[in-house]
């Protein structure tokens, strides 16, 4: 016996390191076979370069370059952000150069195999490339996989209008990887002509919002925002300069009414200050520092419109896109539920989301009576309709967000989006309190989808069969949209699974079972669409400044 645990260990080892070199202009990468024996990880590959110093909010440099080969393993190399222990690991190694890809790639000799990329989520406030990956989606049909670490919270998303903290420097830096990836990823076996852009939270946001952007046209070829979307309340700032200001006293800086002196306040400002504040519980659901509106100040701007002019113009690229949300979305904000229904029975207009603007304070408590009515009815927030508190976050968070831009993506000619809604909740997920329900929680969807650590979602040994199925078919549907631009290939044994059309018809319910369906949550888009029509604040750019603050 113990001589066969040798040569099976013999083996195992052996096995884990077989590597490959692979030769990029920056210089030769080595990765590894991973341990399951059918792909090769290239870990914390540099695509760009961060600025540092006064200049750590520009656009990101080039790369570095090396002679020697760089062993591409896992550093744990992580963009700073603040201490969200144990969502972030203590293991991780924040620095300020952060900007590296990983490449997964599957143990075969073809070529031109179609790209995934997946950029994470974390409100763009925290999270990192390998938070959630995307091995077992590789294992369904030959593709390679990319994740990559970009820059969060001020460090990323600061955004004052001038030429040295212009905004968007996280967009920026998701801009650099799609190009890096478009020169580099053939080396890899990659066909850079097939590429599709995915993300989760705030990272379909990004995707949405790399969709609309000129700056990433002809860079990427098909998407997938998950539960995230451009026109969210926390997708872009409503006022960038507000915000700016408002953290800037929170970090003891008074003169913020001047703008140069609140900009080299910035500046010289370490990143270890700048992290000590991240604040993504606000009871108007804001994220605070999210992408932004720009003024267009140099060459690199990422979004220079706000994304609804965008999407109402029709100049973007229509590329096919797969998009949809979990059935319960609102479970992000359970934990604060006895925290906050008092606070929403005592004033409810505090807990409306930040892209609605009302000419006075009585407009809008008149407003908040109308919506709390269409959730509550005439009761106060309590145990008994903690379903309807779900719903009303579900919705002002990510729901209505989403389906009003498919609806303007439609009426814009925009005909290849394919609309879902996921509802799977494995029996292991705990029960909703004070009910019988259980949910799909916010980025549901994800989970079934790509892999991670224990600490996002359970290790795939220990769920049940019902999930491993509902994880095998998520995980086909996927790689078919991501290998032909339909999640459901002809010869499917799937349900046939058209574009969205009007009406929010069809759209596939992904439960245990597939299903087509129509009007998805048709009543309460409808209603939503009416507040935004008399209320929505479009997100302005700060104000233009006539010189920078180097110019003075």
């Amino acid at each position: 016996m113990w001589r066969w645990t040798f040569v099976l260990y013999v083996s195992m080892t052996a096995s884990a390191h077989v590597s490959r070199v692979v030769q990029l202009p920056q210089g030769p990468v080595r990765g590894y076979r991973d341990p399951g024996g059918d792909i090769f990880t290239f870990y914390g590959i540099p695509y760009a370069a961060a600025p540092t110093g006064v200049n750590k909010f520009k656009a990101p440099l080039p790369p570095p370059t090396w002679q020697e080969t760089l062993e591409a393993i896992d550093k744990g190399i992580i963009c700073p952000q603040a201490d969200f222990a144990p969502i972030v690991p203590k293991e991780k190694l924040m620095q300020e150069d952060c900007l590296i890809a990983n490449i997964f790639q599957p143990d075969t000799k073809k070529n031109n195999l179609p790209v995934f990329i997946i950029i994470h989520g974390g409100g763009f406030q925290i999270g990192y490339g390998n938070w959630l990956t995307g091995e077992n989606l590789m294992r369904t049909k030959d593709m390679i996989v990319v994740t990559f670490n970009y820059r969060l919270g001020k460090h990323g998303f600061l955004c004052l209008g001038t030429k040295d903290i212009p905004g968007n420097a996280g967009m920026k830096d998701q801009v650099a990887l799609l190009r890096w990836v478009k020169h580099n990823i053939a080396a890899f076996g990659g066909n850079p002509s097939d590429v599709t852009v995915g993300g989760y939270s705030s990272g379909g946001a990004s995707t949405d919002l790399l969709v609309l952007s000129k700056s990433s046209r002809g860079l990427f070829h098909k998407a997938i925002p998950e539960s995230g979307y451009g026109i969210g309340a926390f997708s872009v700032q409503p006022n960038p300069l507000k915000i700016a200001k408002t953290f800037a006293k929170r970090l003891n800086f008074t003169n913020t009414d001047d703008i140069y002196a609140l900009e080299n306040f910035y500046k010289s400002a370490s990143l270890e200050l700048l992290m000590m504040d991240a604040v993504v519980t606000e009871v108007d659901n804001s994220y605070f520092f999210s992408p932004c509106v720009e003024n267009d100040v140099d060459d690199e701007s990422f979004l220079i419109e706000d994304p609804i002019s965008i999407i109402k113009s029709g100049s973007y690229e229509k590329v096919p896109m797969l998009v949809g949300f979990s059935n319960m979305e609102g479970l992000n904000r359970i934990d604060l539920f006895e925290k906050w229904k008092n606070g929403m029975n005592e004033n409810f207009a505090n807990y409306l989301p930040p892209d609605l603007i009302f000419k006075d304070k009585r407009e809008k408590e008149e407003v908040a009576k109308v919506i709390k009515q269409f959730y509550f009815n005439d009761r106060p927030v309590s145990n008994d309709n903690i379903l309807s508190y779900i719903n009303y976050f579900s919705d002002i968070f990510f729901t209505t967000p989403i389906l009003l831009s498919i609806k303007m993506h439609l009426e814009n000619g925009h005909d290849q989006i394919y609309l879902y809604e996921y509802s799977f909740a494995d029996k292991n997920v705990a029960l909703i309190p004070h009910t019988n329900v259980r949910g799909a929680e916010h980025c549901a969807q994800s989970m079934a989808v790509f892999d991670g650590t224990g600490l996002i979602q359970p290790d795939e040994s220990n769920i049940t069969l019902e999930y491993k199925e509902v994880k095998r078919t998520m995980r086909e549907l996927w790689s078919n949209f991501i290998t032909t631009g339909k999640p459901v290939s002809e010869g499917s044994p799937f349900p046939s699974w058209p574009a969205v059309r009007a009406n929010f018809t069809p759209y596939m319910s992904l439960g245990q079972t597939l299903e087509l369906k129509s009007a998805l949550l048709e009543r309460r888009v409808r209603f939503w669409s009416d507040i935004y029509d008399k209320y929505y604040h479009t997100p302005v750019p700060p104000p233009k400044l006539r010189i920078s603050y180097d110019e003075l």
